[in-house]
């Protein structure tokens, strides 16, 4: 059994990289089920080794109906992009005195099932948490990876990031919050927490996984705590990542980073077969340690 697979059938490599380039739009659901038939055989499937390699958003409820915290869906306002934005706010129910706060980011499909687990995840960790969905002047996550990964390939990068910075100014600024916010963020909203870390020199801290890079001349406007957690089988992202270190260096930037041997992109995400428990707790663990250092007062 493959590292993480809930299932019984052994995973090649190939599949998942099959699947890595499915969910980042650069193979079509046609093509993604037309090449896996080359994987199929000896009483597996097509139809099963697709469904090893989806995710399954029941294994991202770990802490529903948590009566120690409270949840609300939230609009708020992006007059630079969408105008009416959406999302997930999640706070302890008994805290006292305002509290950090923690932006968190979703992939690139919308504020799904386990991106809210994680931001129930982070106020559980006693933080005012927030998931922003891009997807809210289109209707909101609609329910299933496909249709939300079409959805938000019609915004512009540019107007969701206009929204994931009017998200961190709504946090900044909450009653509930004492004006200390820090973003996490994963893949797609990874790239967004390191494009927030060189545009807004006020956040506290950026702990980005496997997301894009800033531009190698933005290096040299970092001045958050960065914390980067990366796969070790991930050359999309990674390859990437060579440029943006050297540039940090010559801006002499310091930053953290995390790697995982033996991950595959998307490690974190307990939904999905590509989820590996030990680093998944070990990097979630180095994040929350990350915020505790930067976000709360000594």
């Amino acid at each position: 059994m493959a590292d993480g697979n809930p299932g019984k059938i052994d995973i090649p490599p190939e599949v998942f990289r099959l699947y890595d380039a499915y969910c980042h739009g650069d193979l079509s659901r046609r093509a993604f089920f037309s090449r896996l038939s080359a994987f199929a055989g000896g009483g597996i499937t097509v139809s099963m080794l697709a469904a090893c390699v989806m995710p399954d958003y029941s294994q991202a409820q770990t802490l529903t109906g948590d009566t120690d915290l409270i949840e609300e869906d939230i609009t708020y306002t992006t007059p630079s992009s969408a105008g009416t934005m959406g999302g997930y706010l999640v706070r302890p129910a008994n805290a006292a005195g305002k509290l950090p706060a923690i932006l968190v980011i979703h992939e690139n499909r919308g504020l799904n099932p386990y991106i809210r687990d994680v931001t129930r995840r982070a106020a559980k960790a006693g933080y005012v948490a927030f998931g922003p969905d891009a997807l809210y002047p289109l209707g909101g996550y609609p329910g299933n990876d496909d249709d939300g990964r079409a959805l938000q390939a019609q915004r512009t990068r540019e107007d969701m990031f206009a929204d994931f910075v009017a998200a961190a100014e709504l946090l900044r600024g909450h009653e509930a919050v004492n004006g200390a916010v820090g973003v996490t963020g994963f893949c797609f909203g990874g790239a967004m927490a390191n494009q927030l870390a060189v545009s807004l020199p006020w956040l506290k801290a950026s702990v980005p996984y496997y997301g894009g890079w800033p531009a190698d001349e933005d290096a040299a406007k970092l001045e958050v705590p960065l914390q980067i957690h990366l796969a070790s089988d991930d050359p999309r992202v990674n390859e990437g990542w060579v440029a943006y270190e050297a540039a940090l260096k010559a801006a002499g930037k310091p930053y953290e980073l995390h790697w995982y041997e033996g991950t595959q992109h998307g490690f974190h995400n307990d939904t999905t077969p590509r989820f590996n428990p030990e680093a998944a707790a070990l990097a979630w663990s180095r994040t929350l340690a990350f915020f505790a250092a930067h976000l709360r007062e000594s």
